[in-house]
């Protein structure tokens, strides 16, 4: 791979994977539409760590501005990152949004790639909450999908678009079904941001529902990894789970954050969300033995890596 398209390259794991493209020697065209779904500071900050890399050229707008030229000519991955993310915000006349971002950029996307005198292996990034609450142990890429929430919905779709594109005209297109993914950078509207947030300030920490929820947790540096393993390895359109290294209750996430911190958090429970799953756990193995994927960071490291940025951010 020589150069690659970076769809959402000033998001969360979009500037991370970004970064990890150009130290490898890929050429990087970045595109990103500043959605202001969170604080777009963040982002901000996101790309200047990216900084000005002689490799790497960044276009500040939506995909449906739909410049391909200037974004696809030579590509030979692109990294599909962009989305309107977000299960609790996707309900009633946001929906509209969600499918505008989720599924109808997906599509011109990929319309446009099949135009290409060469088109790209896609690699695009989906989410577990295709999943919606997962029932028994560990949950493989074969089993059903009952999203239960309308972003959950989306993000369905998006894969069956893809699987559209790809049986029909043989599209290099993957999906990977992102675990929660957390570390640096992770967006502030996400909890392990916001807990983390609160008990530096010495806050309450507010947990939605009873906290017994149970999570498979996946740092951001291994679903970088997950990306790049499956532009080299993957088949069209197969989809892999990518998790972390364990399934761990929200209420045992936060003990740690306070040996961390030094402190016992002071919790306060709300009612939790519609939309929010009470499990979720990957069963990797496919990954595993397809792309040779391994999580690599255990939670504790993870969650320690997290809080050094943090405090970084609060110093600058």
């Amino acid at each position: 791979m020589t150069k690659a398209l970076v769809t959402g390259c000033a998001g969360f794991i979009g500037s991370h994977l970004t970064q990890r493209l150009l130290s490898e020697g890929v050429t990087v065209i970045g595109i990103d539409g500043f959605l202001d779904n969170y604080d777009v500071a963040a982002k901000l900050r996101n790309l200047a760590q990216i900084g000005s890399h002689p490799a790497f050229t960044f276009h500040s707008t939506m995909l449906q501005a739909q410049r391909w030229k200037d974004w696809l000519e030579g590509v030979d991955v692109v990294y599909h990152l962009a989305a309107l993310p977000g299960v609790r915000n996707s309900w009633g006349k946001a929906f509209t949004d969600y499918v505008n971002h989720n599924i109808l950029a997906t599509q011109m996307l990929l319309e446009a790639c099949l135009q290409q005198p060469k088109p790209p292996t896609v690699v695009v990034s989906s989410s577990s909450s295709v999943y919606g609450t997962m029932q028994g142990s560990f949950t493989d890429e074969i089993a059903p999908l009952r999203p239960v929430s309308p972003y959950g919905v989306t993000k369905e779709s998006m894969e069956q678009i893809c699987q559209v594109y790809v049986k029909a005209y043989g599209l290099r297109v993957t999906m990977l079904r992102y675990f929660t993914v957390y570390g640096p950078r992770q967006r502030p509207d996400m909890a392990f941001h916001r807990f983390f947030r609160q008990l530096m300030k010495g806050e309450q920490v507010t947990i939605f529902g009873d906290g017994q929820q149970s999570r498979d947790f996946t740092y951001v540096a291994d679903a970088v990894r997950a990306n790049i393993l499956a532009a080299k390895c993957a088949a069209p359109g197969e989809i892999f789970n990518v998790g972390g290294d364990r399934e761990i209750k929200l209420l045992d996430v936060l003990a740690i954050m306070g040996g961390l911190l030094n402190v016992t958090p002071k919790l306060t429970f709300q009612s939790g969300p519609a939309g929010d799953s009470k499990r979720t756990c990957a069963d990797i193995t496919l990954a595993q033995t397809r792309l040779g994927y391994k999580p690599q960071v255990p939670l504790e490291e993870g969650l320690r890596l997290q809080l050094a940025d943090m405090r970084s951010q609060a110093k600058g």
